[in-house]
């Protein structure tokens, strides 16, 4: 397997619509997280081999930032020139993903927790698959 580094995200336009989460990259093309996101309370923990995005809104949500955790299959230069952000967090260890916002990596399995009240904005995670996707939205306990 090709090592995959941490790559800083960069400040994305998004838009938050009756039919899902749009958000458009730094290169003009853009992705709509369908459906819309299920509430839960403080974490969430993803089914194994999901891949799994998290995004975090401005105030105004109108932006944010987007970050793939534990994705080893897109080239860093990609990454770079949407400015998707990326982190690796190794088996069993826990990496703060924004400020309020951490990842944990359970083997097969992403557990991301979230203060939206300290990450200052609403947090997104995003598990898909080539079967479909979950989308949850985070909120207090």
């Amino acid at each position: 397997m090709q090592f995959r580094s941490d790559v800083a995200p960069d400040t994305l336009s998004i838009d938050l619509r009756e039919e899902g989460v749009e958000v458009t990259y730094t290169d003009g093309r853009s992705v709509l997280y369908r459906g819309v996101p299920t509430r839960k309370e403080g974490s969430v923990t993803t089914a194994p081999g999901k891949d799994v995005h998290v995004l975090v809104t401005d105030p105004t949500e109108e932006e944010g930032v987007l970050v793939y955790v534990n994705d080893r299959a897109t080239d860093d230069a990609i990454l770079e020139s949407t400015g998707v952000g990326r982190v690796i967090v190794e088996a069993g260890e826990t990496e703060s993903l924004f400020p309020g916002v951490d990842a944990e990596n359970e083997g097969y399995r992403v557990t991301v927790r979230a203060d939206p009240e300290a990450a200052r904005g609403r947090v997104f995670v995003f598990a898909e698959d080539e079967l479909g996707g979950q989308s949850y939205e985070l909120v207090a306990e």
